[in-house]
């Protein structure tokens, strides 16, 4: 069933709905320490932090199976998480969960490097269509190894370099670096092609051992060996970061949120401390004592807004015709087709597959100026890309659009 609407709505309106559609995300990185060893007696503690930070997004390092990978889903994530597609192809791995109701997974691509696969998370938000990129890394531990560490960033980059210069993308993980001039922390940050990221905090120096980064942290959560092989010696290195690309930073479509950055515990008090020795003043006694007994890392969250609009420009009256997929995108089954002529006109609207056959006509008329939407129903399509065109006297426009079931 296919429904056509004019819209008649006030510009004042638009910019209204245009607020209203701008979400709030908080993602969250976090090296879970070879899980699912010793789940039995840590999951408590895992559900303890997830419930305090309740974040929308949940990438995680060091996930040795696919059973620890649902058994996490399972026993630590209440019922409002999916999992993404997970590989295990490595000893440790990363995984990805995320809240039903707010993303559409898209994909995992691994990413081959001299170590460990860097994973390449692909989510579409539901509300604003909005495409997040999100890469999980686990660099080789240790100094010593700055040379590969360097060789796993330069596998990254060789993706990310070839990404449209609009593309939204983060990278998040246990990077295992010890100052910001390591040659793979400046690869990440080298502008000369058009993948780098950017520190959200601006945090350059030497974070390893050094107090003055005490506020930034991440690992270890305990001064004392545990024996559940972690790390001892207290917080004194910034292993665990997000950093950002330039689209993100930029205003428009998905934007961090200026000091929203946190390492989850970490009061700035605990250098060369366990986490959980009181006073803590970033988090409860319970929390602080489920980090100790849940990982020797803490874990890093950051918040984005989604669907930010670039300014109010795009809300005046066109004097162009306009060709739009308004929401959502990929879809399942259904979307909606909007477009805009300035002036009466004899239109049709085509969907077409990638051989370029005719899928549905879905209007052939002389038509008065104005903005119009389409509802497009897919369900008895198989999933994947279509493409919409509207041919008017004088042009033809064409997009894709992604079908998901």
């Amino acid at each position: 069933m296919r429904k056509i609407s004019k819209n008649i709505i006030s510009l004042l309106l638009l910019f209204i709905l245009s607020l209203q559609a701008q979400e709030k995300v908080k993602i969250m990185t976090y090296n879970l320490l070879q899980y699912p060893n010793n789940y039995a007696s840590r999951n408590e503690y895992f559900q303890t932090v997830v419930a305090t930070v309740n974040p929308d997004i949940i990438v995680v390092q060091e996930m040795k199976t696919n059973a620890g990978f649902n058994m996490f889903a399972s026993q630590v994530l209440d019922g409002s998480y999916s999992a993404g597609d997970f590989n295990e192809n490595d000893f440790l791995n990363n995984a990805i969960y995320y809240k039903t109701n707010i993303f559409q997974f898209i994909s995992n691509v691994a990413i081959p490097t001299v170590l460990r696969d860097i994973n390449q998370f692909t989510l579409v938000h539901k509300i604003t269509a909005d495409t997040i990129i999100i890469y999980s890394v686990h660099l080789k531990s240790s100094q010593g190894y700055e040379q590969q560490r360097l060789s796993e960033v330069n596998s990254l980059r060789e993706v990310t370099d070839r990404l449209q210069s609009d593309a939204n993308y983060i990278v998040l993980g246990d990077f295992n670096i010890y100052t910001s001039n390591e040659p793979a922390f400046q690869r990440l940050l080298d502008q000369s092609a058009a993948g780098y990221f950017l520190d959200p905090l601006n945090a350059p120096g030497d974070w390893n051992n050094n107090p003055n980064f005490a506020y930034l942290h991440t690992q270890s959560t305990r001064y004392n060996n545990i024996g559940d092989g972690g790390a001892s010696g207290g917080l004194d290195d910034r292993f665990d970061m997000i950093l950002i690309s330039q689209s993100v930073l930029d205003y428009g479509g998905i934007d961090y949120i200026e000091g929203t950055y946190k390492p989850i515990g970490n009061d700035g008090a605990h250098f060369n401390k366990s986490i959980n020795e009181l006073p803590n003043n970033a988090v409860s006694a319970e929390v602080a004592n489920a980090l100790f007994f849940a990982s020797d890392h803490l874990p890093v969250a950051a918040e984005f807004y989604f669907g930010v609009s670039t300014s109010v420009d795009e809300f005046t009256i066109p004097t162009e015709i306009e060709l739009s997929q308004n929401y959502p995108n990929p879809f399942n089954p259904e979307t909606t087709i909007n477009f805009t002529i300035p002036k009466p006109d004899y239109i049709k609207l085509i969907v077409s597959n990638l051989l370029g056959e005719t899928i549905e006509i879905m209007l052939n008329d002389y038509i008065q100026q104005g903005s119009y939407d389409i509802s497009f129903d897919g369900g008895e399509l198989s999933s994947g890309i279509y493409f919409y065109s509207l041919i008017s006297s004088g042009s033809v426009i064409t997009k894709k659009m992604m079908l998901i079931k």
